[in-house]
């Protein structure tokens, strides 16, 4: 789970609150993300992982009460989508970029890059943008790993390589890393300042780890504690000025009472004076333009240091 190389992918201490400027003075950013993988294991797309009633209903009712209710609420995500997805539900990938929202890589299959050699996982990269682009129109701009079911982090993989492949393919931005509440920038070579935008993700925020099973009280379903996340961290984000996101499905958040507490959270979100809502390549696009890497990373060595026995 190499999230930071070397314990560091850039700045040792964040972007001061004072800092950060939105557009046209606004408070707060608010971004979501909606995460349309089935995947179940490292492997990713498998027959067995499509066949889940359950996605089922997330491509069809599920989805489409996402997208009446961020019409509603006039709000805008970002869907991360494996793009093999894309290839075998291109209409409903249409609507959804057709609706205004954003289609983001989220692999080939939605597979751990950790499980692939260095020459499958630069294909599978090229494969997945070509794909994308083929069905929108458009070539994504941004990637992401979000986490599966059986990974042994909560957060999901990138490999040594993955984001070094994402420079080289021009894509704008990495999607969910755990390194910072507020966009910052992931470095690949310290000496070059080779570096790729990266979006915070936190998985306090995904429906996916509490909306497992349908019955309150089993453990797995927790949607009042979810509800609370959301509530209390958007309220900490916007009073500092900073960057709120959250990750949800139509599979898990798109029925009964989680898509009324989903519905619930907007309602008092759009509510608040100076909210930003924005997909994640404008969040990217501002943020470069406003905070470029070449005045706001200032790199320092690392304070990690190896120590024999230490897990790296």
């Amino acid at each position: 789970m190499p999230w930071k190389q070397n314990y560091t992918i850039s700045d040792e201490i964040a972007i001061a609150d004072a800092d950060i400027v939105w557009p046209n003075g606004k408070q707060c950013c608010f971004g979501i993300v909606v995460d349309l993988s089935p995947v179940t294991s490292p492997a990713g797309l498998t027959e067995k992982s499509l066949a889940y009633p359950t996605y089922h209903f997330g491509m069809n009712e599920g989805l489409d009460s996402f997208l009446d209710m961020f019409a509603r609420h006039g709000l805008r995500a970002t869907f991360a989508i494996p793009a093999a997805i894309a290839g075998i539900y291109p209409s409903l990938i249409a609507t959804i970029s057709g609706a205004g929202h954003e289609i983001a890589a989220n692999g080939l299959f939605g597979e751990d890059p950790l499980t692939l050699d260095e020459k499958t996982e630069a294909e599978r990269v090229i494969q997945a943008t070509e794909l994308i682009e083929s069905v929108t129109g458009t070539r994504p701009r941004g990637w992401y790993s979000l986490p599966r079911p059986t990974d042994p982090f909560a957060t999901g993989n990138v490999s040594g390589r993955t984001i070094d492949l994402l420079i080289a393919s021009g894509y704008a931005y990495f999607g969910n890393s755990l390194a910072d509440d507020a966009p910052h920038y992931w470095v690949t070579d310290f000496e070059n300042r080779k570096n790729l935008l990266a979006l915070p993700y936190y998985y306090h925020f995904d429906d996916r780890f509490f909306l497992m099973f349908p019955s309150e009280g089993t453990g797995l379903e927790r949607p009042d504690v979810l509800f609370r996340n959301w509530k209390t961290e958007f309220a900490a984000q916007y009073r500092r000025g900073r960057h709120f996101s959250m990750t949800v499905s139509p599979q898990r958040s798109g029925w009964g009472h989680r898509l009324d507490n989903l519905d619930a959270f907007l309602c008092e979100a759009v509510a608040m004076p100076g909210i930003w809502n924005a997909t994640g390549s404008e969040i990217a696009d501002h943020w470069t333009r406003q905070h470029p890497a070449a005045t706001y990373l200032k790199l320092e060595p690392s304070i990690w240091k190896s120590y024999e026995g230490s897990l790296n």
